[in-house]
């Protein structure tokens, strides 16, 4: 799911009030990846530096995320991530395995507490 992070979007964990503007909206939505076969992986940032995933294998993950100048950090134990940071809720990226991503933010939570 860690490919999904980068999608979107760390010397230093944001605290609440301390993030930039592009990902406030995160915080109270989904953010989701659509790979090229169609399956979904889905991410929760909190204010406070962490995240929850679901992989596009249903695989559930927890990490630290960042900002580093102008990307947005993800780290899940030895392994991490950075991507630039969105300037839109839907947008095309490449995933960290090379795969065209279509990501997009979408309102709410569901999802995040199930597993």
């Amino acid at each position: 799911m860690i490919q999904t992070l980068g999608a979107i979007a760390g010397a230093m964990l944001l605290t609440a009030g301390a993030a930039p503007p592009e990902l406030e909206k995160a915080f109270h939505g989904t953010i989701v990846s659509t790979y090229p076969d169609g399956r979904k992986a889905e991410l929760w940032m909190n204010a406070d530096g962490t995240f929850t995933s679901m992989g596009r294998r249903h695989d559930r993950h927890r990490g630290k995320w960042s900002v580093r100048g102008d990307k947005v950090c993800f780290r899940r134990g030895l392994f991490g991530y950075c991507t630039a940071m969105p300037s839109e809720t839907e947008f095309t990226t490449k995933a960290v395995t090379g795969e065209t991503i279509k990501v997009r933010l979408t309102p709410g939570r569901a999802g995040e507490a199930e597993g």
